[in-house]
């Protein structure tokens, strides 16, 4: 007698449902006197994640974040806080019931109210309950023997950490940040910032977070959004930005470039450092080869009026230096370049300072080379 094996009946799998992002941001527009200052942006800021919108004065980052607090209406899309709508063209949550902290340059605290005040502020509960809620935040801010303090006595890096323990405060599920920073000198902002990051995280909040200053986006970013004429250009994480950029203006955003014009025929295009690949750019298209210049090779072994030095990275060119300043970490170096005389900069760790009217070979590295058509 054969047996048949017992099949155990299927039980149907249940998709898990993807966390929502903590804030998100659809299509969002905003004008003003027909000119488009926020153009179709969206974003997704996650628990936990820092989100910097990185660009130019006037590029519309400040009116991003106006409209997410709801302090400014938008013209098109939505916004949403752990997937609910808080605010389309039709429907309005107030600002204050939005679960939004808000940061910005000036501090904004209150000068007729004391250190506990100030943070206290939009707090509900009895004395007790907010004064115990004000001593936890104030000490996780080094502020604590602070409480009964008054603004003017503090120092401006105090007054920031004070704005932070406000704007945390309520449990916010969002923070935006309009360059919170800017008003403290370099010596303090450092260790300010890393301070704020660390408490931001703690707490799970997605931070979105304005900024012009490259280095502060690279250094507190988990995500970079760069804006240009009210539009995100390009986003992703901070070395995916700075080193595979869209096109030549991307590059410059984030430090110096040099640039090198030539024209493709069959896919390739001749330059003073050789050929270089462009593949799928169609002849006769005019293209910049950009590269920064700490990716500038200068051949120290030989001086630039020897012979011509067997390629290593490239066909070498050959500048004579214009001049150099020590930049404090490395040195800056300017070359006039035999080929048609263009200037070519270059930084070298350390100091390095050639006289002006010496000669040297330079290379560049091919894998940190950029070829964008000319627009």
């Amino acid at each position: 007698m054969t047996v048949s094996p017992v099949t155990a009946p299927a039980v149907p799998v249940r998709p898990v449902a993807a966390t929502p992002p903590r804030l998100e941001i659809r299509h969002l527009s905003r004008g003003f006197g027909g000119h488009a200052v926020v153009d179709d942006v969206s974003l997704r800021v996650m628990p936990g994640q820092v989100t910097c919108l990185l660009g130019p004065s006037g590029c519309g980052k400040t009116t991003t974040l106006r409209c997410v607090a709801g302090v400014d209406m938008q013209d098109s899309g939505e916004i949403l806080v752990d997937g609910r709508l808080v605010c389309d063209t039709l429907f309005r949550v107030p600002p204050e019931r939005r679960s939004i902290g808000l940061m910005f340059q000036d501090f904004a605290l209150f000068p007729h109210m004391s250190v506990e005040g100030n943070v206290a502020f939009g707090l509900t509960g009895t004395r007790a309950e907010k004064r115990a809620r004000v001593a936890a935040l104030l000490e996780r801010v080094d502020l604590g023997r602070y409480i009964d303090a008054w603004p003017h006595e503090l120092s401006g890096g105090e007054q920031q950490r004070v704005a932070l323990a406000r704007a945390l405060a309520p449990g916010p599920k969002v923070m935006l940040m309009d360059e919170p920073f800017s008003g403290l000198d370099n010596r303090l902002r450092d260790g300010i910032r890393d301070q704020t990051l660390e408490i931001l995280k703690e707490e799970g909040a997605a931070v979105l977070l304005v900024t012009h200053e490259p280095d502060e986006a690279m250094r507190m970013a988990d995500e970079i959004a760069l804006m240009r004429g009210g539009r995100i250009v390009q986003q992703g994480a901070p070395y995916n930005v700075y080193n595979a950029p869209v096109d030549k203006a991307a590059a410059a955003f984030f430090s110096d470039v040099n640039v090198i014009r030539g024209t493709v025929r069959g896919a390739l295009t001749d330059t003073p450092f050789g050929q270089f690949l462009a593949p799928g750019v169609p002849d006769g298209t005019e293209v910049e080869i950009v590269f920064r210049p700490q990716h500038v090779k200068i051949d120290f072994d030989r001086q630039g009026s020897g012979p011509l030095p067997t390629p290593r990275d490239g066909t070498p060119a050959r500048g004579v230096v214009q001049r150099a300043r020590f930049m404090g970490a490395d040195s800056l170096v300017e070359f006039r370049m035999d080929h048609d005389g263009f200037v070519l900069k270059a930084t070298v760790p350390n100091v390095f300072l050639p006289k002006p009217g010496t000669p040297l070979w330079l290379t560049i590295r091919r894998d940190r080379c950029f070829v964008f058509p000319v627009r």
